[in-house]
């Protein structure tokens, strides 16, 4: 894996000076510490740091044919059948990410349509002065820009434009709104005013520095109106075989890799395909556990599903001082937000796992196409059988923490926090079910920009490249082909693939009550909640949208349901504001860090 970045400009507009390339490599060096790269061409500049993952000697970025230069961070799992349609003599490299600027050779900017992978593609025209970037369909890997007088510039990460001086620390209070109440933004816009996503299957076209066309790419095949019945156990059978070949394709890698195992459906099914498939040496799997009473531990179950495959597993015990210690660390690699407090034992297990691998297979995508969340079997009820729409309360909703006036005034809800969640509902609703509608809203939102951002700054923090084979086109065409009664039964989600588990994985017992894997943040800042409390309390930041003494309150409180999630995204957004809003490092852990902020 790696990062990118670079600036396209108008014809008259100077090129950028060296050292702003230099900022952004810098900035962008933790995705690839394997070396820095860097185009200067008419009209654009381009930079690329490497995490060499396939062709280890001859991979290195930009990769240049005719008049086109390609920068990328991506793996593309399809490279070796491009390769033999397109005749290995007009390669130049092993490098999968050739593949795509071979593509755009043949069919220009429709190439993306070519691709099963990964990827954020950066591919510049000399010739016709035209940049193209795209983003993977599921959103796997992330892509920023930013317009400016007389150009655009693009990065992997915005930390990156920031740094390099190209966009300000500006910070955007609607989409800070939406933050707090939903734990992560939705949409084209980020919390940073000027700066924008690429959306997941989006193609840019740039001409002259400026945006002059959008293609869209749908992770979800175009259904007919009419299928054919689909029985269950031809299901099964179809199920095997796209798990088999996705699992088979993600595992192409030129050095070690492993898998994060909680012992949940998702997981389990991958150990389960992966112990299948032969290798040279034992799969490393690694799993969290929590150091804190009445803490979800399913670390007996992980280790023994682990010995069931021939796995070299760990266990890697997570305590409230290793939080305290290195949660400004963690916070600081989040630089776009999303308070979702599996960062924590994600972060923890990327560290761990980078000592022994650079590539982590990761189960993010069953819930969401396999239809997992309890959320989704209560949208479909009706409201008289206790159905509920999704997303429908804020965080902060009945806590009387925010401010009700003033700067604050959004925080109660009372305006723009779920308009993006609205937009998503509204492009939904022409699924073939209401179930297909609730699980488009979150492959729409959900999913990019929380649990795959997570997954991404969480790992490449530590230089590690995670990949999700049950996010892959082959997966997603079985999955969305299923009759509902395929997908829920009952109060059981994920249908199909517990019952592919049961067959090829009794010891996992799909059907058993499943503890979670739920951090137990609220229990941890309990324990410190005056001191965390009054930090918290102090800070500018929290000030302008909450009553210090609410949040003194809401601290030592931490330990209830609701309590507990709202003081930790206060802790989490005091802890961002510091590091993206003001530029400031972290400074030791958490108390210390807190103390220097105010």
């Amino acid at each position: 894996m790696c990062g990118i970045g670079g600036l396209v400009y108008a014809r008259g507009t100077p090129s950028c000076a060296p050292d702003v390339l230099e900022r952004m490599a810098t900035a962008l060096l933790h995705r690839g510490p394997d070396g820095a790269h860097f185009a200067r061409l008419p009209q654009a500049d381009l930079v690329h740091t490497r995490l060499s993952i396939i062709d280890l000697a001859g991979g290195d970025q930009p990769l240049s044919a005719g008049t086109g230069t390609l920068i990328a961070n991506g793996e593309i799992y399809n490279d070796p059948q491009i390769r033999a349609q397109i005749g290995a003599c007009h390669f130049k490299t092993g490098s999968d990410c050739e593949s795509p600027l071979l593509l755009w050779e043949r069919n220009g900017a429709n190439f993306p349509r070519h691709l099963r992978g990964m990827y954020a593609i950066a591919l510049y025209d000399t010739a016709q002065e035209e940049l193209l970037l795209s983003r993977d369909p599921f959103g796997i890997k992330p892509l920023y820009i930013t317009e400016f007088e007389g150009g655009l510039a693009f990065a992997s990460e915005p930390g990156a434009l920031l740094d390099a001086g190209l966009a300000p620390r500006t910070l955007s209070t609607t989409v800070r709104d939406e933050l707090l109440q939903l734990q992560f933004t939705t949409g084209r816009e980020t919390i940073f005013k000027g700066i924008s996503r690429v959306l997941p299957g989006e193609t840019l076209r740039v001409v002259q520095g400026r945006i002059l066309d959008r293609q869209h790419l749908s992770p979800l095949p175009a259904l007919p109106d009419t299928q054919p019945p689909l029985t269950e156990e031809a299901a099964l059978a179809r199920l095997d075989d796209a798990l088999m070949n996705s699992v088979q394709a993600h595992e192409r890698s030129d050095v070690p890799f492993g898998l994060f195992l909680s012992g949940g459906i998702d997981s389990a099914s991958l150990l389960t395909a992966m112990a299948r498939l032969p290798r040279p040496e034992k799969l490393k799997t690694w799993t969290a556990v929590f150091d804190a009473r009445n803490a979800a531990d399913e670390a007996e179950a992980a280790e023994a599903l682990a010995r069931g495959a021939q796995a070299e597993h760990r266990t890697l015990r997570i305590t409230a001082s290793m939080v305290w210690q290195d949660l400004p660390a963690i916070v600081a690699c989040m630089d776009d937000p999303a308070a979702d407090y599996a960062i924590i034992p994600t972060w923890f297990l990327a560290r761990e796992a980078s000592k022994d691998v650079r590539v982590i297979l990761s189960g993010e995508g069953g819930d969401e196409l396999f239809a997992g969340y309890g959320r989704y079997r209560s949208a479909v009820r009706p409201w008289w059988q206790g159905g509920r729409r999704m997303w429908r309360r804020g965080m902060f909703d009945g806590l009387n923490v925010l401010r009700s006036s003033g700067s604050g005034e959004a925080l109660r809800g009372h305006a723009h926090w779920r308009d993006g969640i609205m937009a998503a509902e509204m492009a939904a609703a022409s699924a073939p079910t209401r179930l297909s509608a609730a699980q488009s809203v979150d492959l729409a939102e959900w999913l990019p920009n929380d649990l795959l951002l997570k997954l991404d700054r969480c790992l490449m923090a530590h230089g590690l490249e995670g990949r999700t084979p049950l996010l892959d086109p082959v997966m997603a065409d079985l999955a969305w082909r299923l009759p509902d009664t395929l997908r829920v039964r009952g109060d059981k989600g994920k249908w199909l693939l517990r019952r592919w588990l049961e067959q090829h994985c009794p010891a996992a017992r799909p059907f058993a009550p499943k503890q979670g894997f739920t951090v137990p943040i609220g229990t941890w800042i309990a324990e410190e909640g005056s001191r965390l409390g009054a930090l918290v309390a102090q800070q500018g930041c929290i000030q302008e949208i909450a009553r210090p003494d609410q949040v003194r309150a809401l601290f030592q409180a931490a330990a209830g349901r609701k309590t507990g999630p709202a003081a930790w995204t206060l802790l989490f957004y005091a802890l961002w504001h510091r590091t993206h809003i003001r530029g400031l490092a972290p400074a030791g852990d958490v108390f210390e860090t807190l103390s220097q902020s105010s």
